[in-house]
């Protein structure tokens, strides 16, 4: 398991450049709750990674600022009872997240002005609004 790189977008991260911790795991899990360190949490440094380019390192960095301590990110998974799918689930957590940050951002929204009819429409239906309101006061003789 350790031994397979792991694939985000067009970014290939080696193995070597993940670190692994395992602990027990919180939750039900019968007898082997408290014997098997069922939880895996990965680690990988953003800041210091030669997989990154400088542009994507910097957008990673950003992006992932209130993730990052001291520019490594780590995802854990513990909802598993074996070892062997939490190290999985947080390989796949792990690549979303990174996929994720290192996304380019969209285009800029074009601004536009809204049709007449829309403005019509928005009107028509405040100047309903108001009659439906006023219609329900007390008439003022």
């Amino acid at each position: 398991m350790n031994s397979e790189p792991l694939h985000v977008g067009p970014l290939v991260i080696g193995p070597e450049e993940l670190s692994w911790r395992f602990s027990r795991s919180g939750g039900p899990g019968g007898q082997g709750v408290n014997t098997t360190d069922s939880r895996a949490a990965v680690s990988y440094d953003v800041a210091r990674s030669p997989a990154l380019s400088e542009a994507q390192r910097a957008r990673a960095l950003a992006r992932l600022s209130a993730r990052l301590v001291d520019g490594v990110l780590t995802v854990t998974s513990s909802e598993h009872r074996s070892q062997l799918a939490n190290r999985r689930a947080a390989l796949v957590r792990l690549g979303a997240v990174l996929e994720e940050a290192l996304a380019p951002p969209p285009k800029p929204r074009r601004r536009t002005r809204p049709s007449r009819g829309s403005v019509e429409r928005r009107l028509s239906a405040k100047k309903r609004q108001a009659d439906i309101k006023r219609m329900r006061r007390r008439p003022d003789d």
